[in-house]
């Protein structure tokens, strides 16, 4: 990677103008994935000095700064007691603390990773990004459209009686998943959100409808199941085929389903 000029902005707005200035100008997150490539970046964006890194809890609402890194979502005593500590649980595997002191929810929720076992647990939550340019707009719309030469500032998830359960399964403990799911309750409203398909993470919306209209039977449960690894998309990479991460993903609904009633 090879970068041309460097600039730390005062604030957003001067970040932005920097961004569209060229075509090649990109924001620095942890940096993780981004030192890996052999890109040649005009100017680099330091958004350090904007004080994004935060995790608040307001009346109504959770709100991670876009600098808030995997570690800070890890430890958070507030993501710990709601939403039956599901977003703590998606990172604490991951790789190691190093790299969760680095990574941050910014870049992967911007960059809309398929992998990411982040972003398929908050998908389930019912959350906003908030992006400089295009302003507040729902996650799940966002990670179906993206956007052009934006900066995300903060990911804000509403608060709910809501309870929740991740899963994953990986080849090994420092792998990427071969699949991941979120299932989240609030009410009678059931979410099913599966990621790492290898594709994006996606709600099953058909599944999830079946869920919340069932009396949360035997056989309420595996037909909500079979319905997700049905209506979603499964592809085949390095790691899984796509037949097995559609076998799977039946098995890992199951089990999310089953922890959220229990």
């Amino acid at each position: 990677m090879r970068i041309n000029n460097y600039v730390a902005p005062d604030n957003l707005a001067e970040a932005y103008l920097v961004l569209n200035e060229h075509n090649s100008n990109t924001v620095l997150g942890g940096c993780t994935y981004l030192r890996l490539t052999s890109k040649n970046i005009d100017t680099a964006i330091d958004l350090s000095r904007l004080g994004l890194r935060y995790i608040e809890e307001t009346a109504d609402a959770v709100e991670i700064g876009a600098l808030a890194t995997y570690r800070d979502i890890e430890v958070s005593g507030i993501l710990q007691s709601l939403f039956s500590g599901v977003l703590p649980q998606s990172v604490m595997v991951i790789v190691g603390v190093q790299f969760r002191n680095l990574a941050t929810v910014g870049a992967t929720v911007y960059s809309r990773y398929g992998f990411s076992d982040l972003n398929t647990a908050l998908l389930a939550l019912n959350p906003e990004v908030v992006l400089y340019h295009a302003g507040r707009i729902p996650m799940a719309l966002f990670l179906e459209q993206g956007a052009s030469k934006d900066i995300l500032e903060k990911v804000i998830i509403p608060k709910a009686d809501l309870r929740a359960s991740f899963k994953y399964l990986r080849n090994s403990s420092g792998d990427y998943a071969i699949l991941n799911v979120a299932v989240a309750r609030s009410r009678d409203e059931w979410k099913i959100v599966v990621g790492a398909r290898p594709f994006r993470a996606m709600i099953a919306a058909e599944a999830s409808k079946c869920l919340s209209g069932s009396r949360l039977q035997k056989e309420d449960i595996e037909r909500a199941a079979k319905t997700t690894a049905d209506e979603l998309e499964f592809g085949t990479n390095m790691r899984s085929s796509r037949e097995y991460r559609q076998a799977v993903c039946e098995v890992l609904v199951q089990r999310a389903i089953q922890e959220v009633i229990s």
